[in-house]
């Protein structure tokens, strides 16, 4: 079954800006766009290094039940400009009806600025099983016990 996104564009957003779309037959995430209030379109949204800004794209969205929507970084913009999401994974929760905002963070050395209508991050859409959390005596054994942060398998 393919989920389907309802989206509601913001009252000032720019529509003529194309809804979240994945780009190639094989993407697993539909790229969103920066839709920048009417004010700062002509200029953009500058990032000094090491800034955070939250980049609205002018949507709201209705995620079905059952499904989240995970916010990741285009690898372009990592790689050539050290533009990143600092909370990456974000998730989208099926019950928040709120603006879709992108929390960005320059991580580059130099300024950049983000311009009306370019592709900041993608959506990727994906099920979601909740669990049940039960208090418990012990826990099984396994090989790897509480080996955890820093455990490479190198010594």
């Amino acid at each position: 079954m393919t989920p389907v996104l309802r989206v509601l564009w913001e009252d000032w957003a720019d529509r003529t800006l194309p809804l979240p779309s994945y780009e190639t037959p094989g993407a697993a995430g539909a790229d969103l766009r920066a839709n920048l209030p009417p004010d700062s379109r002509a200029a953009g949204l500058r990032l000094a290094p090491m800034q955070r800004a939250v980049v609205p794209t002018g949507l709201r969205v209705e995620i079905p039940a059952g499904f989240e929507m995970q916010i990741r970084p285009r690898s372009g913009l990592a790689l050539k400009h050290g533009i990143s999401l600092p909370n990456t994974p974000g998730t989208i929760d099926s019950d928040y009806r709120g603006p879709l905002g992108v929390l960005v963070v320059n991580l580059g050395a130099e300024v950049y600025v983000i311009q009306h209508g370019d592709r900041i991050a993608q959506a990727v859409v994906a099920p979601v099983v909740q669990a049940r959390f039960e208090p418990a005596e012990a826990l099984s054994a396994t090989g790897r016990g509480s080996g955890g942060f820093g455990s490479t398998g190198r010594r």
